[in-house]
């Protein structure tokens, strides 16, 4: 029995929860006995060369229509602008968020199916807010498990810098795919956002392709505006309709209680090889699009509000404020009733597309729409 509860639990808390830098923070003894692995880390093997060219890698990609979690709306919901021109689309590269919290193996295999069933489920909520700008490539990879989140063993980074091997690789395939004069927006949350930060570190800044990013959504991850921003390749997204620049933001109702947070992050090294601690953190501000300002909840555009099991949502528009506070964490009002997941100081991580799906739609669209004049 008491087995089965602990995988009851593991279960709800990587569905909900998405796998962060949050359990670094809340992780406790009964976590770390049920997600962290007790194995040694084993080197993946490496990939094929052009294995992502193979749709299967993909839990979404342009010649995916049947079944293809990135591609789904709120029922009844319709754009209120004219449809975008597909002339103008983006190719969108978006990360998923932790999906595996087997503690057999630091890494997930590619055929984990309650994995990729749970990555499909994220892709759903967070996604599918760029699919009205963009054709969605979201490729499957052999992140790092839940546990890796949970431990100082050097295994927890191995198995991140292992998942991000295969990020690299696909977004290497993605490029290479799409026309070379396409604009590209890149967006992930939690994990996602994690090697995404990494990404724009590594294959962006300082290249040609920096010309074509029009915004990079990282959101659900810390980014230091000190240490990590000017070695990523773009700036900050000032203004709602500023292309090539970074947002990202990290949810907390009020009171919020973010300490242990703060604690964990100021203990490490940002970008640039200097701490972060005391560094203010980048809150774009997702229903202005700007950064460290203050929106009412009537400007807000809709909220996806799930139901039990998260297979549907239905929008609520004008229920969640946003306002950026003075060390850069999205405080968003009141506690909103839109599910009963949320982490204990009022964190919203789990929410932090939802709260702002429609806006957001908005947000990419402006940006595309300002991108061929920049």
């Amino acid at each position: 029995m008491a087995r089965k509860f602990l995988y009851f639990v593991a279960s709800m808390v990587v569905l909900l929860l998405a796998g962060a830098f949050v359990f670094q923070v809340y992780g406790d003894e009964l976590m770390e006995v049920a997600f962290v692995p007790d194995t040694e880390f084993t080197a993946q093997e490496v990939l094929e060369n052009n294995v992502y060219a193979d749709t299967g890698m993909w839990l979404a990609r342009p010649e995916l229509v049947k079944g293809n979690p990135a591609l789904w709306l709120p029922a009844g919901y319709e754009d209120s602008d004219e449809a975008f021109p597909e002339a103008k689309k983006a190719a969108v590269f978006f990360l998923h968020p932790t999906s595996f919290l087997k503690n057999n193996r630091w890494n997930a295999p590619l055929d984990d199916t309650e994995s990729q069933a749970r990555a499909r489920i994220f892709l759903r909520g967070q996604a599918s807010a760029f699919n009205a700008i963009g054709e969605i490539w979201a490729p499957r990879y052999r992140q790092a498990t839940l546990g890796a989140f949970l431990t100082e063993k050097k295994e927890g980074q191995q198995a991140l810098d292992a998942a991000y091997q295969d990020v690299l690789a696909a977004f290497d395939y993605f490029v290479a795919e799409i026309p070379s004069d396409q604009p590209i927006i890149l967006a992930g949350h939690s994990q996602g956002s994690l090697h995404l930060t990494n990404l724009l570190k590594d294959r962006v800044a300082g290249t040609p392709l920096a010309n074509r990013i029009v915004a990079a959504y990282v959101v659900g991850w810390p980014v230091s505006v000190e240490t990590d921003i000017p070695e990523m390749g773009l700036d900050a997204c000032e203004m709602p309709d500023q292309t090539g620049c970074i947002m990202a933001w990290q949810s907390f109702a009020e009171p919020a209680d973010y300490e242990r947070i703060v604690r964990v992050y100021d203990r490490t090294i940002g970008f640039n090889g200097q701490p972060r601690k005391d560094s203010k953190l980048l809150c774009s501000n997702p229903i202005n699009g700007d950064i460290d300002s203050a929106a009412p909840a009537n400007v807000n555009l809709g909220t996806l509000v799930p139901n039990d099991d998260l297979s549907e949502a239905t929008l609520l528009a004008g229920s969640v404020p946003a306002r950026c506070d003075e060390r850069g964490f999205l405080l968003i009002g009141d506690p909103p009733e839109i599910g009963p997941y949320a982490l204990p100081g009022n964190n919203y991580h789990v929410y932090d597309y939802s709260l702002f799906w429609a806006n957001l739609r908005v947000d990419a669209r402006r940006r595309m729409t300002a991108f061929p004049a920049r």
